[in-house]
């Protein structure tokens, strides 16, 4: 007999509440991957100018000690979420979960790590905190699939952020589960609409659901509660699921080992194109200006959210299998810097982009895979190869040194690198018992 998605939930709190989550080595390298992975990509998106007018509105309104940025001025923890939230994606070169069709840990991480600042919590804790969070939010992503036409971060990665809250506030697995209602009773949804327009809304949908989990988590630990159907009458109304349809992974089973962490600052369909255009860069590179024409085929959800053709605006460009291909055939990477220089418009990019084809690929849509095929015709050759997996897969992770490289690329170059440096470290390999306040104030912000 199918259990409602509440009793399904009930075992895997327990499970992570009532384990030391710190025991599973290849699990919290994965999480101090993640964390240090996300905090890199929020200091690059931090530099955006919208992002230093934001930081500045939020600390004349919400003054506090927490700083986020070289030069900074502090702000509350509160604050503090929504601007790492908001900056985390501001690249789109943060983690993901395939199978959850979203990413469960930026919330997570963006809520987290202010209040475990604030709450003197050990870096134990925060990563303890972290994988709870990504379980929860992984398996509620990998259910709650939405709707067309809707975007997944204003939708349940705040559970995922509800459940981490509590384990950061230690709170038990009840007082977890009763944030997690308490958050299904209310969450929102998202129109992918802004990414078609070019429109950098999207980029708040995590923010908003970082101030829910964290409501929720703090209304549960108040002694407040919430049906238990919330889930089940969320799924039902909200995206047309039937609530007894959850079938969610088992206590024991962690999906944060299937996460992904990006080598490029684009949707995680972009990267196939990209990967396979830079296969093919060596023999093209000196022959770009002979090209005549460019075909993408690939399976069809990369096409149902990055078809954008001709994008003028940084997102519309991170939402474009077109854009990533001929960036990465024109400049050899897809990094925040061909959003934010002269690159973004270049003529022999853009001619590129112009010659690129999508079409969607029958047999992997139907067997419903990941990969492309990218075909190259020059005048008297036709060029051909076949990407199936892309660097960061499972099975292809980005390894410690190259996690640590990505954030020294992606980091403010007026940051000092020795003190980076000890950052890095600490992260990476540092003893958990360590403070997440002495870990932050390594990076002297002030």
């Amino acid at each position: 007999m199918p259990s409602s998605a509440h009793d399904q939930l009930v075992p895997i709190l327990r499970w992570l509440f009532g384990s030391n989550l710190l025991e599973r080595e290849d699990v919290v390298r994965k999480a101090r991957h993640m964390l240090l992975d996300t905090i890199g990509c929020a200091l690059a998106g931090l530099e955006a100018p919208v992002l230093r007018a934001q930081r500045q509105l939020l600390h004349n309104e919400q003054p506090g000690t927490f700083t986020c940025a070289p030069d900074a001025a502090g702000v509350s923890a509160a604050a503090a979420s929504e601007l790492l939230a908001t900056a985390a994606v501001w690249d789109e070169a943060c983690e993901g979960l395939a199978r959850a069709h979203g990413r469960p840990g930026v919330g997570v991480i963006a809520a987290c790590l202010p209040l475990a600042v604030q709450l003197k919590r050990s870096l134990g804790e925060l990563l303890a905190a972290l994988i709870t969070g990504y379980e929860v939010g992984a398996r509620m992503g990998e259910w709650l699939r939405i709707r067309p036409g809707m975007h997944v971060d204003a939708g349940w990665p705040a559970l995922g952020v509800a459940a981490a809250v509590a384990r950061l506030q230690r709170r038990s697995a009840d007082e977890a589960l009763a944030a997690i209602e308490i958050a299904a009773c209310q969450v929102p949804f998202g129109l992918y609409a802004p990414v078609r327009a070019g429109a950098n809304a999207r980029n708040t949908y995590l923010a908003h659901a970082c101030a829910l989990g964290l409501q929720a988590a703090r209304a549960a630990a108040s002694g407040m509660d919430a049906p238990q159907t919330a889930l089940g009458e969320y799924a039902r109304i909200a995206l047309g699921l039937d609530p007894e349809s959850a079938r969610l992974a088992p206590a024991g089973e962690f999906l944060i080992l299937e996460s992904y962490l990006k080598p490029f600052a684009s949707v995680r369909h972009v990267h196939y194109g990209a990967t396979a255009a830079l296969a093919l860069r060596e023999r093209l590179y000196a022959r770009l200006a002979e090209i005549e024409s460019i075909e993408l085929a690939i399976y069809q959800e990369a096409l149902t959210y990055c078809g954008n053709r001709d994008p003028q605006t940084p997102i519309a460009a991170q939402f474009s299998l077109s854009f990533g291909l001929a960036s990465a055939l024109r400049f050899g990477e897809l990094s925040p810097a061909v959003y934010r220089d002269d690159r973004f418009l270049e003529a022999g990019m853009r001619r590129l982009e112009q010659l690129v084809t999508i079409i969607p690929d029958p047999d992997r849509t139907a067997r419903n895979v990941r990969g492309a095929t990218l075909t190259v015709q020059l005048p008297n050759e036709t060029l051909k190869t076949e990407v199936d997996s892309v660097k960061g897969d499972r099975g292809d992770p980005l390894d410690a040194e190259a996690v640590r490289a990505k954030f020294f690329g992606y980091v403010p170059k007026r940051l000092d690198q020795a003190v980076a440096t000890r950052f890095v470290d600490a992260v990476l390999d540092g003893d958990t018992s360590q403070s997440t306040a002495a870990l932050w104030a390594m990076l002297q912000f002030a």
